[in-house]
């Protein structure tokens, strides 16, 4: 049976000669794997394949059928068009960080159209920010992703509770035994926690070793409450280019 459903790619791996496996984070189904077939043509017209870069935002029409691993897509375009973010160094690596982050933690779960409607709204904000802008999105990307996934860092620093805890999920008043953070970065953290768009996120400012030291703090935090996480590759590639 057809069904339309917008989504954003995650991945896409070379099959046969000319055909692609998609991963894509739909809003009807959750993340489901696609066979599109012929993408891939020697033909420079009928090369499509560039439709499925890692946070490419789509219109689709697919087969759904859920007793089957694999779907196929019957026609696809794209729902938005990117203004250069694919070509600059900085907001492509954050999409490649940002489409990985969604792909090892929605492997196996159902539909999610609030982290869905947050998602696609992220990748075209990122488009549409000045690159000085960006820095942070990162970073509010996953503390966003844990909070409508059901894993929210809880409370505050404050006096009493100046530790965020990464086994406990919160703030609290005795010192981790894994990957405690300074003094300076709790308070940041805390900060972070307070933002609650997109809009008021440059006004957290942080100098790139606390913005990679936070990141890598939550990635952390991630793999330690969720089964599918493991690591995430492109995060190097985020630490040499974000600053």
């Amino acid at each position: 049976m057809l069904h339309k459903t917008n989504g954003i790619v995650l991945r896409a791996v070379k099959y046969g000669e000319s055909s692609l496996v998609t991963t894509i984070f739909t809003e009807l189904y959750g993340v489901q794997t696609y066979m599109v077939q012929g993408v891939r043509s020697s033909k420079a017209r009928q090369n499509r394949a560039g439709f499925f870069q890692p946070g490419t935002l789509l219109e689709l029409v697919v087969y759904q059928q859920p007793q089957k691993n694999m779907q196929r897509i019957r026609e696809f375009q794209a729902a938005y068009i990117y203004n250069g973010l694919q070509e600059d160094v900085v907001k492509n690596s954050i999409v490649l960080f940002s489409a990985e982050l969604l792909l090892r933690l929605l492997p196996e779960l159902g539909p999610l159209p609030a982290l869905f409607r947050f998602s696609y709204d992220y990748f075209v904000a990122l488009d549409n920010m000045p690159l000085h802008e960006v820095a942070n999105f990162p970073l509010f990307f996953i503390i966003e992703c844990s909070r409508e996934l059901g894993y929210p860092l809880k409370g505050g620093y404050s006096t009493e509770t100046p530790y965020p805890n990464l086994q406990e999920g919160d703030f609290t008043a005795h010192t981790p035994s894994e990957s405690p953070l300074n003094d300076e970065d709790a308070r940041a953290l805390s900060r972070l926690l307070q933002v609650n768009s997109l809009a008021d996120l440059s006004r957290a400012e942080l100098n790139s070793e606390r913005r990679l030291r936070l990141i890598d703090w939550y990635v952390n935090y991630l793999q330690q409450h969720t089964q599918h996480m493991g690591n995430i590759r492109s995060l190097s590639i985020l630490r040499t280019i974000l600053h």
